[in-house]
């Protein structure tokens, strides 16, 4: 099954084409006719009265069409919503194409414009028009990477926190599993230094352990075991100076444990809502916060996707080929949607612990010699032609119609036999 991908007519409305160098504060902006010269320069600001007078400029030259650098923001939205065309080229594809129009490669806002003017004159029959997702795709897409971004500050400051604790109480650093849980958060509010460490004995710990609700596998002998061998850290003025550091950290992280904890929750609102919630979460060991990532990153225009294999290529999942002369290497795809890719990967990384097919096909790619993160990917892609099937044709994931996999069964239960 192939999806009919969006193309851009043969030619240009008018032979009129532009192109928008964008930056925080203002816009560059270029005019090309049919013939590739420049009709039109100008520069507008990046406000309301900016934007309302790009389009009076677009309108003025007939440009029906125009090329950007970037896929969103209020730009684009002011674009689209005046009924103009956008067409997105990558900055890396803009920094070649600059040799085209000049020898010295020089980096000017408005001469990319221009550059990318012409370029949507000339190369448009690998050009795709921009087709955005609906507003549902959208706001779940800005969640979950706002969650993913709030991820990564969580670790930093739990590690930062981590490194403060092994020089101001060693045996707090290493007591639980995880210095961002919540018994451990709730620790080091209650005690904080040294001395008040000092004051627990296996019952006493035990004791509170039970007020907050601990139901970890580890006994309070076991842990106060591990908190008087460790080394000992700051007391008295020392550690009281100290402190303030570990209550600033441990606000920071509580902070952020909350609201990944919110985001998380307003995730799975959004996702449950979402027309095509139901392709993803069918999916073996995607539970909701990768099913979000995954739905939010592929997104809903079928379009986006033709084939396979182009969602594979975009996603960072399928080897570069470069070939001259004699020689052929196979080498890392470099350029893709990180986002998507590390999307991809971090779900196809777990199914091998719940499918028997991605089990197999990790193990494969290991018995050839592959890495891990080489093994995922070779994974991610195998799984990509799977989703994009279940998404083209809107329907959940059925482990009974996935051949390969009841092929897999099937063998496994002949070897028993």
């Amino acid at each position: 099954m192939k999806s009919a991908r969006n193309t851009l007519p043969e030619e240009p409305a008018g032979g009129v084409t532009a192109g928008i160098d964008w930056a925080r504060d203002d816009h560059a902006v270029s005019v090309a006719d049919a013939r590739g010269r420049e009709k039109s320069r100008c520069t507008v600001e990046h406000s309301t009265a900016g934007l309302r007078e790009l389009i009076s400029v677009l309108a003025r030259s007939g440009a029906r069409e125009i090329a950007i650098e970037r896929p969103d923001g209020p730009l684009i939205d002011t674009l689209l919503g005046a009924g103009v065309t956008v067409v997105v080229i990558s900055p890396s594809q803009v920094k070649n194409l600059r040799s085209r129009y000049g020898s010295a490669g020089n980096k000017d806002d408005r001469f990319d414009a221009f550059v990318l003017a012409g370029t949507l004159r000339t190369d448009r029959a690998r050009l795709a028009p921009l087709t955005p997702g609906c507003p549902a795709t959208v706001s779940l897409r800005r969640a979950c990477r706002a969650r993913k971004d709030l991820v990564g500050h969580r670790v930093a400051i739990a590690n930062q926190l981590r490194a403060h604790l092994r020089n101001v109480l060693p045996g707090a650093a290493g007591l639980f599993s995880r210095i961002d849980s919540p018994v451990s958060l709730a620790f080091l509010a209650r005690f904080g230094t040294q001395d008040r460490a000092d004051w627990l004995t296996p019952a006493r710990l035990g004791k509170w352990l039970a007020s907050i609700g601990y139901s970890g596998h580890t006994g309070p002998d076991v842990l106060h075991a591990r908190l008087t061998a460790a080394p000992r850290g700051l007391t008295g003025p020392d550690a009281d100076a100290q402190a303030c550091i570990t209550q600033a950290l441990h606000a920071v992280l509580v902070t952020l444990t909350e609201q990944i904890k919110t985001l998380s929750t307003q995730i799975g609102g959004q996702l449950a809502a979402h027309a095509d919630s139901h392709v993803f979460t069918s999916l073996p060991r995607a539970g909701t916060v990768r099913a979000a990532r995954l739905l939010a990153e592929i997104g809903d225009c079928r379009t986006r996707f033709p084939t396979p294999e182009s969602l594979a290529c975009l996603a960072g999942a399928a080897p570069s080929t470069r070939q001259s002369g004699k020689l052929r290497a196979v080498t890392f795809r470099w350029a893709c949607d990180k986002q998507l890719r590390d999307a991809v990967t971090d779900f196809a990384g777990d199914t091998r612990h719940a499918s028997p097919w991605a089990a197999h096909l990790y193990s494969q790619a290991r018995a050839r010699g592959h890495d891990h993160p080489h093994a995922v990917r070779i994974l991610a892609r195998a799984w990509l032609f799977v989703i994009w099937h279940c998404w083209q044709d809107r329907t959940a994931y059925n482990p009974a119609r996935h051949n390969a996999l009841q092929t897999l069964l099937k063998q496994d239960q002949q070897s028993e036999a």
